[in-house]
């Protein structure tokens, strides 16, 4: 029966659009991201779970960094300070900056940083952990390299990591491109944000599709 190829054959041109023009742009889904048990400048235990259901970006330093962590300390700031342009719904964005070493930093270091940079406990945590546990949630489970020098001083990728609510890795950024990295991640969070407020209902299923064709920015 003729007629029975002509659903199919609208169906395949259908796919075949919705891959070549990307209606729908989602961020991929790397891996998921580490569970942790940390300290933050308060004093007070911080945990993966207390940020579960926020989108989160992490970064990540070493006790007394100053130049190597200049460009990621600006970004979060500037991302800080530009958030109310995406639109997150009903959805809180978190900011964790993490801080290893071999014994960490204290709780006193912890509350400098995050007052240098007018740093609100409840937004934008600074945290920090006995050295094994850090090199397991930062090593091991961000995938962010860092090895101590003999001066004390780290080298290290200096990275952020941008995290879903439900603890997926979302975006990765190691490095400066053509568009700047604050704008970058602007820009990821907006799309980011979209996709969370469709999670639900047939928007669902497109946003699926999305990420079955990696229609990815």
């Amino acid at each position: 029966m003729w007629w029975i190829g002509i659903p199919g054959a609208l169906l395949i041109l259908a796919v075949m659009a919705f891959a070549i023009f990307e209606p729908i742009q989602v961020l991929p889904r790397i891996r998921l991201s580490p569970g942790y048990l940390l300290t933050d400048q308060t004093g007070e235990s911080f945990t993966s779970e207390d940020v579960r259901g926020d989108i989160v970006l992490y970064t990540f330093r070493y006790d007394g960094c100053t130049d190597d962590c200049a460009g990621v300390d600006a970004t979060m700031a500037e991302v800080r300070d530009r958030i109310d342009e995406v639109d997150l719904g009903d959805t809180d964005f978190r900011q964790v900056t993490v801080v290893f070493g071999p014994a960490g930093a204290s709780q006193e270091t912890l509350a400098a940083e995050a007052d240098s940079f007018g740093a609100d406990p409840d937004e934008w945590r600074f945290v920090t952990g006995g050295e094994s546990h850090l090199a397991n949630v930062v090593k091991a489970g961000f995938k962010v390299f860092y090895d101590e020098r003999d001066d004390g001083t780290y080298m290290y990728d200096p990275t952020l990591v941008l995290v879903d609510g439900w603890g997926v890795i979302r975006g990765e950024y190691e490095y400066q491109t053509l568009k700047s990295d604050p704008d970058k991640i602007i820009d990821h969070l907006d799309i980011l944000a979209e996709e969370i407020r469709n999670a639900k209902g047939a928007a669902a299923l497109a946003y699926g599709a999305a990420h079955f064709f990696l229609c990815y920015p």
